[in-house]
C-alpha cells in the first residue's frame, strides 16, 4: 500500500530536490573538526558513498569557514557532488559575511532561531543570514531545537499561556513554542525576501511522543518541506529504536521530506551507520529502495551452527559493496530480495518468496543447501565452498535479470 505524502513545497538543494513528490532524502552530519580539511573531506566522502544525499558540516569559527571551499574542492576532485549544508550557531551572520567563498560553496544554510542572538541583536543577525541566503540563492533550514529555544519567545508565550482561560500544560506549551518558533521564523524569512520554496523546517526533540506531536501540528499548519530527526537519540540499539519509533509513525502518516538518524557513534564505530539505518528504515517501510534486502531467520535450537549467520552477513556486506556499480549498470537491482535461511522449517518457503534464496541445513539435516531462483529450485550446493558459490549465483542473477 502506497503511503500518501503530506503535500509540501519542493526545495532544490544543490541538485537534490526535497519535498513535494520527490523521494524522502537521507542526510547525515560529520563529527570531525571542519577546520581539518583532510579528515572532514574523508568523512563526507564516506557518508556520501554510503548513500547520504546531503551532508551537514559544522561551521563554527573562522578557520572552519575558510576550510569549507577547500573541502568542496576535494570532493569535486573525487567526483562527489554531494551537497554540503553549513550548520551555524551564534556567529553565522558574521562567518557568512566575512567568508564569501564559504557562503558560495555551501548548498544550504542551517539556522537555529534560538541562538542567533537576543533582542534587537537577534533580529538583525537573523536578518543578515537570510539576506545572505537571498544574495547567494541558497535555501535555508530553519531548525528549532527544544534544548535551545529563543528565551524571548519562551517568556512571551509563557506569559500569554498564564493568562489564558484554558492554559496548556508544560509539555503542550513546549511543543507549541517549538512550532510557533519555526513558523514565525519562516514568516520573517519570507518578509526579508526568501521564497517559501527555499525553506525547510525542523523541530527536533529528544522524546518520541513529543516529536510525533510537534510534527503532526507542524504538518497541519504549513506546507513547508519538513526535515525529520530525533535529536540526541542516543547510542546503539537505543538510538536506533527511538529514532525508528518516532520517524516510522510520521513517515507512515506521510509527514517528512528528509530524514537523519542522529546516532551517538560507538567508540571507534563508523559514522556511516546513521546513513545505513536511515536507508533501512525507509526500505523496510516500502518508501524507497537502496540495496537488495537480505531475509534471514533469527536462529533457534535447530540452527546451532553459526554458518547461516556468517553467510547472511557476508551476503549483506557483498550487496552493499557492489551497489555503487550495480546502480549504474543494473536498474531496479535495489528492489531485489535475497533469502539466507538456517533450516528446513521455513527455509524453502522463504527462499521461494525471494528473488534468490538458499536454505542451509539445520542441526541433524542432510548437509546440502538447495538454492531457489524466482520460486524454482535450481541447484543444490554442498561442500566447503557453499558461501562463495552462493554469492557467485547472486552476482549471476543480477547480471541476467537487471539489464
Amino acid at each position: 500500500m502506497a503511503i500518501k505524502r503530506h503535500q509540501t513545497r519542493s526545495v532544490e538543494v544543490g541538485g537534490v530536490v526535497i519535498g513535494s513528490s520527490a523521494p524522502v532524502v537521507v542526510q547525515s552530519m560529520t563529527n570531525t573538526d571542519t577546520a581539518d580539511v583532510e579528515s572532514t573531506s574523508e568523512q563526507v566522502a564516506a557518508l556520501a558513498r554510503a548513500g547520504s544525499e546531503l551532508v551537514r558540516i559544522t561551521v563554527n569559527n573562522e578557520v572552519a569557514a575558510k576550510a569549507v571551499s577547500r573541502i568542496r574542492e576535494r570532493l569535486d576532485q573525487q567526483g562527489l557532488d554531494v551537497p554540503l549544508v553549513g550548520d551555524f550557531h551564534f556567529n553565522g551572520h558574521r562567518l557568512l559575511s566575512d567568508h564569501p567563498d564559504c557562503a558560495q560553496a555551501l548548498a544550504k544554510y542551517r539556522i537555529n532561531p534560538g541562538n542567533v542572538g537576543s533582542g534587537e541583536k537577534r533580529d538583525s543577525q537573523y536578518a543578515r543570514m537570510i539576506e545572505l541566503a537571498c544574495e547567494y540563492q541558497k535555501p535555508v533550514r530553519i531548525g528549532v531545537n527544544w534544548g535551545s529555544l529563543d528565551k524571548g519567545l519562551v517568556a512571551r508565550m509563557m506569559d500569554q499561556n498564564a493568562h489564558a482561560e484554558n492554559p496548556l500544560d508544560a509539555d503542550q506549551m513546549t511543543r507549541e513554542i517549538m512550532v510557533t518558533s519555526a513558523l514565525e521564523s519562516a514568516q520573517r524569512a519570507i518578509e526579508l525576501g526568501l521564497s517559501a520554496s527555499q525553506i525547510v523546517l525542523s523541530c527536533k526533540m529528544s522524546g518520541v511522543q513529543d516529536l510525533i506531536a510537534v510534527y503532526r501540528e507542524l504538518a497541519n499548519r504549513c506546507d513547508y518541506a519538513l526535515h525529520l530527526g530525533l535529536t540526541e537519540a542516543g547510542m546503539g540499539s537505543k538510538g536506533i529504536v527511538a529514532s525508528s519509533a518516532a520517524l516510522a509513525v510520521l513517515l507512515q502518516e506521510g509527514i517528512g521530506d528528509t530524514i537523519r538518524i542522529s546516532l551517538t557513534p560507538e567508540p571507534g564505530g563508523a559514522r556511516t551507520q546513521e546513513v545505513i539505518v536511515a536507508q533501512e528504515l525507509l526500505q523496510s517501510m516500502g518508501i524507497r529502495a537502496f540495496t537488495p534486502m537480505v531475509v534471514a531467520c533469527p536462529g533457534c535450537g535447530r540452527t546451532t551452527s553459526t554458518f547461516f549467520q556468517q553467510l547472511a552477513q557476508q551476503v549483506q556486506a557483498h550487496l552493499r559493496e557492489r551497489m555503487p556499480g550495480w546502480q549504474e549498470r543494473h536498474p531496479g537491482v535495489a528492489e531485489m530480495s535475497v533469502a539466507v535461511m538456517g533450516c528446513v522449517v521455513n527455509g524453502p518457503g522463504e527462499s521461494k518468496q525471494a528473488n534468490i534464496g538458499i536454505s542451509l541445513p539445520g542441526t541433524g539435516e542432510s548437509p546440502s543447501a538447495p538454492v531457489y531462483v524466482d520460486g524454482e529450485k535450481t541447484v543444490t550446493l554442498k561442500g566447503e565452498q557453499i558461501a562463495e558459490q552462493f554469492i557467485q549465483l547472486v552476482d549471476e542473477y543480477v547480471e541476467n535479470h537487471y539489464r
